[in-house]
């Protein structure tokens, strides 16, 4: 299934596919907000069962964005990945004394959202307005600044949302 949210992204699904949500996220945390190539690199080399049915699910959103938008491939990057829980499949197991055990298949649903970059005029988002960002404000203007627009440096502006200078990852 494709729809263009907007002329600049196309998305492929997969769904219905046999694996832990855990296990799938633990490679999509990996290529997402990377080029498309740098992303296939990516999922040939990892040991994971999960890469092969995101190999796809990437290859055919790269299909899509190419017949939809007419893109190059160098241009392409996954701005959004996500992985949801699926159906659970209920089994029995047949056990010793004319017993059965329930056994549980997990599914999920994987979406990955190619974005074409060339199409697309980039501009960063901030809480302030860029061209007042980024200017040296002089100390009277600091001081009439209050709350958490502060920040007047692009550090300080980052340190700010981590919440500090360390990364809590």
């Amino acid at each position: 299934m494709v729809i263009k949210a907007n002329k600049t992204e196309v998305y492929a699904l997969g769904q219905h596919i046999s694996m832990s949500v855990h296990k799938a996220r633990r490679v999509i945390d990996q290529i997402r907000g990377r080029s498309y190539e740098e992303t296939l690199m990516i999922l040939e080399l990892m040991p994971y069962r999960a890469c092969y049915p995101i190999f796809k699910v990437v290859y055919s959103a790269a299909a899509n964005a190419s017949s939809l938008l007419g893109s190059n491939e160098a241009d392409l990057v996954i701005s959004k990945a996500q992985v949801n829980e699926g159906t659970t499949l209920k089994r029995l197991k047949l056990r010793a004394r004319g017993r059965s055990y329930r056994i549980k298949k997990p599914t999920c649903h994987i979406m990955i959202v190619i974005k074409d970059i060339s199409i697309s005029d980039y501009e960063e988002t901030f809480w302030l307005k860029p061209e007042k960002f980024f200017e040296k404000a002089s100390m009277q203007e600091l001081k009439k600044i209050k709350g958490k627009n502060q920040y007047k440096t692009r550090k300080e502006h980052y340190m700010y949302n981590n919440g500090g200078t360390w990364d809590k990852k």
